[in-house]
């Protein structure tokens, strides 16, 4: 028989048991030992990314990774873990119970802390209930909570798998389903629903993707054969609804400098069904803060969030920085001898991100031969009005639509595309 395992430390121990060969985990067991060491490895990634502000995804994303077999609970796990982790933290350092061992399973040890502390209901949850003079366990965590921010799920159908309407018909069968007013592709369902593991979603035929993020391709437009370069384009839900967009039609050259983004990229494209993905056209989607979609992301459970209480927790310099890298990257788009139209999109509520960028590039684009286009002229939310033009972008506000998203659209004119064409023209009676 083997013996139980014990790590030996200074005040209580952290026991670990290894059951014998000849016994089995029951269904249950093996489901949770999975589960937390798959919440281990998320958590484990979600802390670094966030400790260098280079994370590799959101939660969501880490979690919904085809690797993670148990996603539900590897979901819960994570977000009560994070959501607890500073009670965790002080609770390890007043018990003492972390050797050197232990520490290089810190992610682990958090995970099992928080079942042990707030998964079920036993005595040491009492215990640290009565020294925090708290009457729940709500009360210990008040300080870390974010406003409900619950919305519609929004779906975007892949067109080049599935018409709207077979959508709908499917779909309805299990949920109350909308078509949006806004984006034709795109429907509305109710709150919570979780499609993670729906049929459509899983073989390409629809996206969850949300509205805002949705509006990005829709106002580049881009027609049926353009060639249009998607910079910065993992995960790929824009590029492939630029495909969608275009039916097939045409060429889509995908950027993207991280490997670890392009096999997600790529793995989008396969599920798509996209085959066009190889320029009059340019969907910028630079890298961002990311503040506009901070509480959908979870963000609010990272430990950079909290510590400030939300906060600045992006700070000047780190902006500064971002904001740098788009004006370059929007210069570097607006560069491109046949490009006719041009979007610029963040998920950012800042405005260094956002007009301050359009702004600075504005005299170059115009130079250039473009100008401010209006997209989606129906939407009310408009630019700050920090500039002349600025009604032109578009925003989306972060409390009322859910999601902080900015758009421009830099269009050429048309007597610049006419000139343009009679160049190229002259150019190819040279050759």
């Amino acid at each position: 028989m083997v013996r139980p395992k014990t790590a030996v430390a200074k005040g209580p121990s952290l026991a670990v048991v290894n059951k014998s060969k000849n016994q089995r985990l029951s269904s249950a067991e093996r489901s949770a030992y999975f589960a937390r060491r798959e919440a281990a490895k998320v958590l484990r990634s979600v802390l670094q990314g966030d400790a260098r502000r280079r994370a590799l995804g959101s939660i969501k994303t880490l979690v919904y990774n085809p690797s993670v077999r148990n996603k539900k609970a590897t979901f819960a796990l994570v977000c009560q873990t994070l959501k607890h982790l500073p009670i965790i933290k002080d609770v390890l350092e007043a018990a003492n119970i972390l050797n050197s061992k232990w520490k290089r399973q810190l992610e682990l040890v958090y995970i099992i802390i928080y079942d042990i502390l707030f998964g079920k209901e036993i005595s040491l949850a009492a215990r640290l209930l009565v020294r925090r003079k708290a009457k729940r366990i709500e009360d210990l965590v008040a300080l870390y909570q974010t406003p409900d921010v619950s919305k519609p799920r929004y779906v975007r159908v892949n067109t080049l798998k599935m018409d709207v309407d077979s959508a709908v018909l499917e779909l309805g069968k299990q949920f109350t389903v909308q078509k949006d007013d806004m984006v034709p592709d795109l429907l509305i369902l109710p709150p919570g629903c979780d499609l993670h593991a729906h049929s459509l979603v899983t073989n390409g035929s629809v996206f969850l993707q949300g509205k805002a993020s949705s509006m990005v391709a829709a106002a580049l437009a881009p027609e049926p054969g353009w060639k249009v370069l998607d910079a910065c384009s993992a995960p790929g839900n824009k590029t492939v609804h630029l495909a969608a967009l275009m039916k097939g039609k045409g060429k889509i050259i995908a950027c993207e400098l991280n490997k670890e983004r392009v096999k997600r990229l790529e793995e989008t494209i396969r599920l798509s069904g996209a085959a066009n993905i190889e320029v009059r056209a340019i969907l910028l989607d630079p890298s961002c803060s990311g503040s506009g979609t901070a509480a959908n992301r979870l963000d609010h459970l990272l430990p950079s969030h909290t510590a400030g209480h939300g906060a600045d927790f992006n700070g000047s310099e780190r902006l500064s920085k971002l904001a740098a890298f788009q004006k370059k990257a929007l210069e570097h788009a607006l560069s491109f001898p046949a490009v006719e139209r041009v979007v610029y999109s963040t998920c950012s509520i800042d405005q260094i991100e956002n007009e301050d960028v359009v702004q600075s590039l504005l005299p170059l684009a115009i130079s250039y031969g473009f100008q401010l286009a209006t997209p989606f002229p129906k939407w009310l939310r408009r630019g700050l009005p920090v500039f002349d033009g600025s009604e032109h972008l578009l925003r989306t506000d972060v409390v009322e639509d859910k999601e902080g998203f900015f758009i421009a659209l830099l269009s050429e004119k048309t007597w610049s595309m006419v000139a343009k064409s009679l160049l190229q023209r002259d150019i190819l009676k040279q050759i």
